[in-house]
């Protein structure tokens, strides 16, 4: 019974195993109404990896919440493989290319068009809700429609629930291509049992079919006449003007739309309008519509404003070979003109007068930056400074830089610093026997690159560095030539290698090592001693016998000889140590390992007989080193 289950267990496993991750559902291209909500579907089966969207190619990333986009969510069932996009409120934005992408099988659904359909505002009918006509005098009835609607919405025209013909539609767009607005215009002569008549102007679109709607009563009247006038007329920049528009008209004035160079005065109602003026008020007029029921008329009048200087066009750099003429221009705008003069960077000399500035057969001391300036105006404001730089061609300059002097047989390093406008073909080292450009050729390597910022106040500048390893004593005594070309021609200079001695350096380091061996020396063999006579410490306490050392460091120090032998009876017997054998051969005494790796070549001494042996007789001639002894003979 076990083995048929296991069987079945094993067929359903491989028949398992054989699916791969697939999509049960992709999104579909979807259309929906700004602020509404919309969901993209996707499902995958035999997947539980992540599982990402992307917004025209764009990751919104793998959680559910996805951070980051508050009004985007992944929904659904993750275990049942179900991953649905959710947006709410749909804006403008999200109209874009989505895909579902299971990241970890390498994915990708088909792309799915989220259009985003955006209803019409109602439309406005210029000059209603009350429309006045002239009996017998042709007209036009505007309706327009603001606003982002997309699509763009149709405007029809109706009368008494009958859509009325004869009307021609127009549409203003923005820079961005973008619809701004739709005007839908509708001519017609009206007759006197027009009066009182109702139309109205309907926006409808995919978005909004039923469409919305503005209603406008006719009335046979006759349009506004108006009158524009300014105080004062003439006016210095950044003071202020009151325009007055007044009108007659019936049925009365309903508005007044202000606008300057064609462009609507945001916030402006009513017939007077407060401004301060600037320059555009000399070429952009004010006008002024005023509308009633009837119609609408409008007028308008230009300042006579004094301003400036504003620059309008900026002097052009320029790049001139030697000998050459150059010029440069400027322009400048203002109310009454402006006086212009030209001026070297760095110095209150005027070479000229006027927009153009020309400079006959120029030389090297020619190039720098000019200045085209113009004084401020009548109110103290505008003027300015505007430079360009003079750029002039001509042979290449080259200047030795400063290079450390070299030891012998060790590496040296040559500079030089190259003008050049234009630059250089090449810059070339050369000296006896050989030249190099670039790259490497035996003991020499060159290499070029542009100067830093600082060195580059005559223009374009590079810095050329010949590099040798393993000078010889031909280096110091030969010169070697740094020089570059261009097409106007050759310049160059030597540069030669001065020689550092290597004498006093090996002596110094020669003094330090002695020193250092001598100190390690010392060190070890006070080290060795101590050691020692530790270990044998134990074996002498035993026989209770004492060693004495004259010159010790105990009570008994300070006696003389007789002092020492008088107290003899205190102190016990005194033991007689035979010294002899610790005269040990330097020939034969032991090797201890060098600390230093072989730097410092340093001797140890075999163990003594007895703790008195501390040291040789010859070590023992230092008054520090017995001092170092008698330590050890007290531990």
């Amino acid at each position: 019974m076990l083995v048929p289950t296991l069987l079945v267990l094993l067929f359903c496993l491989r028949g398992h195993a054989g699916l791969s991750p697939h999509f049960l559902q992709q999104p579909d291209d979807l259309v929906a109404l700004l602020g509404d909500e919309a969901r993209l579907p996707c499902a995958l089966g035999e997947y539980w990896g992540l599982v990402q969207w992307t917004k025209d190619g764009l990751a919104l990333g793998g959680e559910r919440d996805l951070p980051g986009w508050s009004r985007y969510w992944i929904s659904g069932n993750a275990a049942s493989g179900q991953h649905d996009l959710y947006i709410r409120p749909v804006e403008l934005e999200d109209q874009a290319s989505y895909e579902c992408q299971a990241t970890q099988a390498g994915l990708r659904s088909r792309p799915a068009q989220l259009l985003v359909l955006v209803p019409p505002e109602a439309p406005q009918v210029l000059g209603g809700p009350f429309v006045s006509l002239v009996a017998g005098v042709p007209a036009n009835l505007t309706c327009r429609s603001r606003g982002d609607a997309r699509p763009t919405p149709e405007l029809l025209w109706f009368r008494d629930g009958i859509r009325l013909d004869g009307t021609t539609f127009h549409q203003t767009l923005l820079k961005e291509g973008t619809t701004g607005s739709v005007e839908s215009i509708l001519s017609l002569t009206p007759s006197s049992h027009d009066d009182g008549a109702t139309l109205v102007c309907r926006a409808r679109s995919q978005a909004l079919p039923s469409g919305k709607d503005t209603a406008i009563t006719l009335s046979l009247q006759y349009p506004p006449v108006v009158t524009l006038s300014a105080e004062p007329q003439t006016v210095l920049e950044g003071e202020k003007v009151t325009f007055l528009c007044q009108a007659t008209a019936q049925p009365p004035v309903t508005g007044y739309r202000w606008a300057k160079g064609g462009s609507p005065v945001l916030g402006a109602r009513g017939p007077m309008l407060e401004v301060v003026a600037d320059s555009s008020f000399l070429t952009e007029p004010v006008s002024c519509e005023v509308s009633n029921a009837v119609g609408s008329a409008n007028r308008s009048t230009a300042l006579d404003v004094q301003f400036g200087p504003i620059l309008q066009a900026r002097p052009e750099p320029m790049s001139v070979d030697v000998g050459e003429d150059a010029s440069f221009s400027c322009a400048w705008r203002g109310n009454p003109l402006p006086r212009v003069t030209w001026t070297r960077s760095g110095d209150a000399q005027v070479l000229s007068s006027g927009p153009t500035l020309r400079l006959p057969s120029v030389g090297p001391e020619d190039a720098g930056d000019y200045v085209c300036r113009a004084e401020p105006g009548l109110s103290g404001l505008g003027g300015g400074a505007a430079e360009a730089r003079l750029t002039v061609n001509a042979p290449p300059i080259v200047t030795a830089l400063h290079s450390a002097p070299a030891f012998l047989r060790g590496p040296a390093r040559l500079q030089c610093l190259v003008f050049a406008s234009p630059a250089p073909d090449a810059v070339v080292w050369s000296w006896d026997g050989g030249f190099l450009a670039a790259g490497s050729q035996g003991r020499f390597l060159v290499e070029t690159f542009p100067a830093p910022e600082g060195r580059q106040e005559q223009g374009p500048a590079l810095i050329s560095v010949l590099h040798i390893s393993g000078t010889q004593e031909s280096d110091f005594s030969r010169g070697f030539n740094c020089s570059a070309r261009n097409r106007l021609g050759e310049g160059g200079t030597q540069v030669s290698l001065g020689r550092r001695d290597l004498l006093p350096t090996v002596r110094i380091a020669a003094g330090v090592a002695a020193a250092a061996m001598t100190l390690l020396m010392v060190i070890i063999g006070v080290t060795l001693c101590c050691w020692r006579h530790g270990k044998a410490s134990a074996s002498f306490s035993k026989q209770k016998n004492l060693v004495r050392i004259p010159g010790s460091r105990d009570g008994s120090s300070s006696r003389g000889p007789e002092e020492e032998t008088g107290s003899g009876e205190d102190r016990g017997p005194i033991v007689h140590v035979d010294h002899s054998d610790l005269v040990l051969d330097e020939e034969g005494a032991l090797e201890t390992k060098d600390p230093t790796n072989g730097y410092y070549k340093v001797r140890g001494v075999s163990p003594p007989a007895s703790p008195d042996s501390c040291m040789t007789p010859l070590q023992m001639k230092s008054p520090g080193i017995f001092d170092a002894i008698m330590d050890c003979a007290d531990f």
